[in-house]
């Protein structure tokens, strides 16, 4: 059975794990006959929001406490995590990986990446294992490989089309450290072939949740055919 890494960073779309997202990943891969390997930093939160109302509330969380409330209890350190254990890696979306993996909500492209996350990134693409990056989660990837030999082909969606955030901003923010940003729709994925990895947009769009969920699906289905 292929075993797919599942890459968390907390619980809830503006301070964490785009809960959606990771579900349907979770979903998806069981959907491929896979097994998901679930890990998280073990750090503090950023911040912690309110979700109902946006504000920032007064108390600290941990990163792989908080991501264990979706994974229902099943979740490792990231650092106790082997590359050759896994025959590949989806990260799903939503702040946390521009907050409490990255600071690129706060910085830009210009911030620093969590060093456990980028040597498991780094080390993925070079044994030729297959990553999804799903919503923001290429703007990790793209941190990960800056300053590496690889320059990777990546989407976090399409200006062409309705989105809540700043598609031409984050895309540039990509392609300022190296990359390639590639415009695409909520109904497509980006593949890299020659890097093997896979982008997938799902709610940097404005997209419903069916719309979300077909978007990861296709993603994690091409990555098991690259497994």
């Amino acid at each position: 059975m292929k075993k797919i890494g599942v890459l968390l960073h907390g619980n809830g779309v503006f301070d964490g794990s785009e809960i959606h997202e990771a579900v349907f990943t979770l979903l998806a891969i069981a959907e491929a006959g896979a097994e998901a390997i679930c890990f998280a930093p073990n750090v503090l939160q950023h911040h912690v929001l309110d979700h109902l109302t946006g504000l920032e509330m007064p108390e600290t969380r941990n990163v792989l406490v908080e991501s264990a409330r979706i994974t229902r209890g099943t979740i490792k350190d990231i650092i106790d995590i082997k590359v050759s254990e896994l025959d590949g890696l989806v990260m799903p979306g939503g702040f946390g990986t521009a907050k409490n993996i990255t600071k690129w909500a706060f910085e830009g492209a210009q911030c620093a990446v969590l060093e456990s996350v980028k040597t498991l990134i780094v080390e993925l693409v070079r044994q030729g294992k297959p990553i999804v990056g799903l919503c923001m989660s290429p703007t990790t990837i793209a941190k990960a490989l800056e300053g590496t030999e690889f320059q990777a082909h990546l989407s976090v969606g399409t200006t062409k089309e309705a989105s809540p955030y700043d598609i031409a901003a984050i895309s540039a923010g990509i392609e300022s450290i190296g990359h390639v940003a590639e415009m695409t729709s909520v109904r497509e994925i980006m593949v890299d072939n020659t890097l093997k990895i896979i982008t997938a947009p799902c709610y940097m769009m404005e997209a419903g949740i069916v719309e979300v969920r077909e978007n990861i699906k296709t993603a994690v289905e091409k990555l098991i055919s690259l497994t």
